[in-house]
């Protein structure tokens, strides 16, 4: 409709609510579209109660690993206050989620937080919407939103100096896809704590085509085979850790005492039921979920903000790496 009558978005949106800023003239051309396309607005009344607000939350986590602690968080937040939340889940699916937006936008939302699958960043959802937006977990491409995620190069940092504190000095480190922003980060994160160690990464760093399992488990043997004095490795995830623990283990080495192991994640179904259980960094999603949910009732509230916000994750220490050689 913005298209076909030559204006914005907001202003479809002002002129469908017969806003007063709205010239006639344009709110006469924007139902003539409206008409044209078959829209149908929602009728739907406003709340009697002004100081009660509608929030949606827009996620396309097709598994449910991050959206629903980070769903949680901002669910649990809101609710501290008089505010009713609408769930939507786009699987990924760039027309389910516009599909979603206009329901939204047609319920009459006072803002939406979008909640990304993975930590690569993402293009918005609309210029010029009539509502605050606030993208949590995966960030959007415009400075000139307020995106919030995990700070996964600190987190690397702290999981690296950890092994480093332990006397570990031949510290591997496997990883997920080359390219993508979480294994860049993190990457980043463990040679800036080796670098200041006066230590390097032990042998290559192996990227995978996935996050699995199974590629940690073919990760640990490469690294046995070229550096089998190794005493340390850091893994990108959880589930590689996973791996490298299964490959560690049936070539006889001991964890900890061999070989110290950290993930990344701190995925309880995972790193709780490792053998040894796994030590892991821990994005704290449910806090990253209520600070986006904060955020973004200040934002309907009229204190809007912009720019990237990297949040502080947290090393769980667990079997896998306390062991003090």
């Amino acid at each position: 409709m913005a298209r076909e009558a030559g204006v914005s978005v907001a202003t479809v949106s002002r002129a469908l609510n017969e806003r007063s800023d709205v010239a006639a003239q344009t709110r006469e051309r924007v139902r003539q579209v409206a008409t044209e396309l078959g829209f149908r607005s929602n009728r739907q009344p406003r709340r009697s109660d002004p100081t009660a607000l509608t929030v949606g939350i827009l996620t396309s986590d097709t598994v449910g690993r991050v959206s629903m602690p980070v769903l949680l968080g901002a669910e649990n937040a809101l609710g501290a206050g008089r505010v009713a939340v609408l769930l939507c889940d786009a699987r990924g699916d760039a027309i389910r989620e516009a599909h979603y937006l206009r329901i939204l936008l047609e319920r009459r939302v006072d803002g939406i937080v979008v909640v990304g699958e993975h930590p690569e960043p993402r293009t918005p959802l609309a210029e010029g919407l009539p509502v605050p937006v606030v993208y949590a977990y995966a960030p959007s491409t415009s400075p000139e939103d307020l995106s919030l995620v995990a700070d996964n190069e600190t987190a690397a940092y702290e999981a690296t100096r950890h092994l480093v504190a332990l006397g570990r000095r031949r510290i591997a480190h496997v990883t997920g896809p080359h390219g993508r922003a979480a294994a860049l980060e993190r990457e980043a994160g463990m040679r800036r704590a080796l670098t200041e160690a006066g230590l390097d990464v032990h042998g290559d760093v192996l990227h995978g085509g996935d996050w699995s399992q199974r590629w940690g488990r073919q990760a640990a043997a490469m690294v046995l085979t070229g550096r089998p004095d190794v005493d340390a490795v850091f893994c990108g995830s959880d589930r590689i850790a996973a791996g490298v623990l299964d490959t560690l283990r049936e070539q006889g080495r001991r964890v900890p005492e061999d070989v110290s192991v950290v993930g990344f994640d701190n995925w309880d179904i995972v790193a709780a039921e490792t053998r040894p259980p796994l030590s892991s960094v821990d994005m704290q999603l449910e806090q990253l979920g209520a600070e986006a949910a904060r955020h973004l009732v200040r934002a309907i509230n009229g204190t809007s903000e912009r720019g990237l916000r990297r949040l502080p994750c947290r090393l769980v220490l667990r079997e896998s790496t306390t062991f003090a050689p």
